[in-house]
């Protein structure tokens, strides 16, 4: 575990893995509840990293954290969402033969995955999915697209993710969902929270 200071207030911790990411993460979230640097605005995990902001006493905070010897388990048994998709994606046929199956091969795999929501990151609610076996993982597009619409699913390294609005992405479309997995209305905005478990059953008509 490597602590850098970011400005005045924060700190960014780099760990090895994602593993270690939310095993911290949980610590800190357990460790807050019990009155932890109250002040800490927002924790924000990566795939690598977290970052705490709102520190009024940072370097106590990084020497408290060194000290940590053990983090907790992330937790496993969170909410369950099940997503309806539809599986129609442009890259469905490409990732199907990276993969070394046929389209129905690849779209029942998908379906028996259940995944985490590890972290949230490049838009608004755009959620990490972690669990994706290593037979499902293809890399991303050589040429991201410059539009990508709302709700398309998609695959790239070791993640899976719904995009919550149309943008700009390089990662491998193999399906859609109609269920919005952001809504600025709502509280919270995001309906996949870190924690959150996430199933994709394929649509039936």
């Amino acid at each position: 575990m490597k602590i850098l200071p970011v400005g005045e207030h924060a700190l960014l911790i780099e760990l090895e893995d994602l593993e270690s990411v939310l095993g911290l993460y949980a610590e800190i979230e357990q460790r807050r509840k019990g009155g932890w640097h109250h002040d800490i605005v927002d924790v924000v995990p990566a795939a690598r990293t977290i970052l705490l902001d709102g520190i009024s006493d940072p370097d106590a905070a990084a020497t408290e954290l060194t000290g940590w010897k053990r983090f907790r388990a992330f937790p496993t048994e969170g909410p369950l969402v099940e997503l309806e998709t539809i599986y129609d994606g442009d890259d469905l046929h490409n990732v199907a033969k990276i993969c070394n199956l046929s389209p129905s091969e690849l779209i029942a795999a998908h379906g028996g995955v259940t995944f985490m929501s590890a972290f949230c990151g490049f838009s608004p609610g755009f959620t990490y999915l972690s669990g994706l076996p290593d037979e499902l993982q293809v890399p991303r597009l050589n040429n991201p697209r410059p539009s990508v619409p709302a709700g398309a699913v998609a695959l790239a390294d070791e993640f899976c993710a719904v995009y919550p609005r149309s943008s700009p992405g390089g990662w491998q479309i193999i399906g859609h969902t109609e269920t919005s997995v952001w809504d600025s209305s709502k509280d919270p905005p995001t309906l996949l929270q870190p924690g959150t478990r996430v199933r994709f059953v394929r649509a039936t008509s």
